[in-house]
């Protein structure tokens, strides 16, 4: 763990108050907590015992431990929330917001990593996939290190606390046949692409979600199917509530680094793609 030198790491249990207070907390007191927690898979006991029950436990100990400040990182998907994940996310950004704490609610757009995914595919020869046209969602991708120092300006920065807070990278707001094709030229190949339809996601999620009711397993992989409808068919910015659409010139914007910056250096071989549950492809 390099990348945590001069930080002391401790570990816990998140889920149980005594471990955290124990090994997390040690009876020190601490001024604020910032906190990445999220679900592995979102499927829903998953997301409500992570992104909401440790959250809760979380906020319990840390007001024990005398912070008076918390910095959560959420999600932007939850603006429009038609999945347990986003439910149980903002049902603790509400238990947050009436906790008494100074807080600063991140949303972020698309993350680098979750993006990546197909970046091997076009390496080894494969199509680019689509769903629909490839034109039905964009995004502001914003880098691991960017997010990073917004969520520490958070903690000082008095603009930037007791607000909800959406937040991309550099834009402009990119589509994935953009990102594809910037993948080919980047490769010097020609372009090609598949086109998955997005029926086809939500049909399976339908039949899957049938079979649950009598195989619980398969209920878990209609959730996950229904996520994947969601990525496919939801932009990841602003969502105007007058207008009911998303707004790429509303979605604020931090930092300088790319996705294609970044995706130049996974061609290179200079940076890694290390997505573990994010992977989709």
């Amino acid at each position: 763990m390099d990348f945590l030198q001069g930080a002391e790491v401790r570990l816990a249990d998140v889920t149980d108050p005594d471990s955290l207070a124990e090994h997390g907390f040690c009876g020190e007191r601490f001024d604020a907590v910032v906190s990445c927690l999220a679900s592995r898979t979102g499927e829903p006991r998953d997301a409500w015992a992570i992104d909401h029950g440790a959250h809760m436990v979380l906020l319990e100990q840390a007001k024990a431990a005398g912070a008076t400040q918390m910095v959560l990182l959420s999600a932007i998907c939850v603006q429009r929330p038609r999945l347990a994940f986003q439910q149980a996310k903002l049902a603790f950004e509400q238990a947050l917001m009436a906790s008494g704490l100074t807080y600063s609610i991140v949303r972020p757009t698309a993350f680098f990593k979750s993006l990546a995914g197909q970046v091997a595919r076009v390496q080894q020869g494969k199509p680019y996939l689509l769903f629909g046209d490839g034109r039905l969602t964009a995004c502001k991708p914003i880098s691991d290190a960017d997010l990073a120092a917004y969520l520490a300006d958070c903690l000082e920065d008095p603009s930037l606390q007791n607000r909800v807070l959406p937040i991309g990278g550099p834009g402009p707001a990119i589509t994935p046949i953009e990102q594809g094709q910037f993948l080919f030229d980047l490769l010097g190949r020609e372009p090609r692409f598949k086109q998955v339809p997005v029926g086809f996601i939500s049909g399976i999620a339908a039949v899957l979600g049938a079979l649950g009711k009598v195989v619980p397993p398969l209920a878990v992989k209609a959730e996950l199917a229904r996520i994947g409808h969601y990525y496919a068919t939801e932009s990841m910015l602003v969502l105007d509530p007058e207008t009911d659409r998303y707004d790429a010139d509303a979605t604020p914007e931090t930092g300088r680094d790319t996705l294609f910056d970044y995706y130049r250096q996974l061609v290179e071989g200079t940076e890694t793609a290390e997505r573990g549950e994010h992977a989709v492809f």
